[in-house]
């Protein structure tokens, strides 16, 4: 069953957004503190989580930005904040959506269905032949033809990015900031470094396909096909 985290300091409201998700078909934590987050996924994993901004023990948009560093589970932001820098600062650090306070707990239920179902439908394509390659964001791994393999976060995001628009020319610069959303200083070869590991992995999964492709003198781009004749 689909797990869903609530990250709500407020108890009475976290139990509220628990109540109308576990009546919809979702299993549900809650944690209260800001502190709690990042120790809890650790051990734990969560299909999706709503995040409270206002929080005691750390603030919700340096949560997001340190969770994007380790994972790629949906984020839905929480925010008594309405204005639009604080709405697009989320959104930038990674978060799928935002709801602002105060709210109905059945639109918080249908942003929670929408932002898992897109997902779910464009986190996968059809290859040649007809087989399917599916993206699991919780558990980092890909799946296709009954085979999976786990990536890294970083090769997870890349692939994803790619997928999800497939044909279009990725640069390395584009890339790095898709990745690196903390705004580090990374070289053009750390993206290369990691798009040879994620293609290794790609052609253990289907060794039979070429799935992503460098294009001269402009980046990358996903386009699935078979590996004879193989392009570089």
């Amino acid at each position: 069953m689909t797990h869903i985290l609530i990250v709500e300091d407020e108890e009475k409201l976290a139990d509220l957004q628990a109540e109308y998700l576990q009546s919809a078909g979702f299993n549900t934590t809650r944690l209260h503190n800001g502190l709690t987050v990042l120790p809890w996924l650790k051990a734990h994993t969560a299909d999706l989580i709503l995040l409270d901004l206002m929080l005691p023990g750390g603030d919700g948009l340096e949560i997001c930005r340190e969770l994007r560093q380790i994972s790629t589970v949906p984020i839905i932001i929480i925010t008594a904040r309405i204005e639009e820098i604080d709405r697009l600062l989320g959104l930038e650090l990674g978060a799928d959506d935002y709801i602002c306070k105060p709210f109905s707990p059945r639109e918080m239920v249908a942003r929670v269905k929408t932002v898992l179902r897109r997902l779910q439908t464009t986190a996968q394509d059809t290859l040649p032949g007809g087989g399917k390659i599916k993206l699991d964001p919780n558990s980092l791994r890909v799946f296709a033809e009954g085979h999976e393999i786990a990536l890294t976060a970083v090769e997870f995001q890349l692939l994803q990015a790619m997928l999800l628009q497939p044909g279009r020319i990725f640069s390395r610069t584009k890339l790095m900031d898709l990745i690196y959303r903390d705004q580090r200083v990374v070289s053009d070869r750390t993206i290369d470094s990691h798009i040879k590991k994620l293609r290794k992995k790609l052609a253990d999964l289907l060794p039979d396909q070429e799935l992503i492709h460098s294009v001269y003198g402009a980046g990358y781009r996903y386009e699935p096909q078979p590996q004879s004749p193989k392009s570089s």
